[in-house]
């Protein structure tokens, strides 16, 4: 039996995330895995790859072969070079954690309301101006 590493589509039709998986080389690209061995996510920025290195470096010591994204994959993770015992690569970007937006006081902000608004409503002038001609036909 010919064992692969490759990857198995999962998410909505345009959020695609992948697990990669070992499974028998006969099996369809979503089907039934021997087991799962890490995630990857292209659509986050900087893309996110989780890889279990053991579990890689066992199943490519037995001689399962990595698709060709898969490859690529373990390259960016370095899981390939060590296995053939080749140099590291760089380190993979991480993503920065998001600072914190201010709140509302530490900006300083008033919360003292004024109560009333700016412009008036628009049927609140029209009473005025009715009760206007009233008091001006009765003079």
């Amino acid at each position: 039996m010919a064992v692969k590493i490759k990857l198995k589509r999962l998410g909505k039709i345009r959020a695609p995330h992948y697990r990669i998986v070992v499974a028998d080389s006969r099996t369809r690209r979503d089907g039934r895995a021997i087991e799962e061995i890490g995630k990857y996510h292209p659509t986050y920025h900087p893309s996110i790859i989780e890889v279990d290195a053991d579990r890689v470096a066992y199943w490519l010591g037995v001689g399962a072969q990595p698709t060709e994204p898969v490859l690529a994959i373990l390259k960016k993770t370095g899981d390939w070079q060590k296995f053939k015992g080749e140099p590291a690569p760089a380190p993979l970007l991480v993503a920065e954690p998001k600072a914190a937006r201010p709140s509302f006081d530490a900006l300083g902000g008033d919360d003292e309301g004024k109560g009333e608004a700016i412009t008036q409503k628009k049927k609140a002038e029209k009473k005025d101006e009715a009760s206007a001609e009233s008091e001006s036909t009765e003079a």
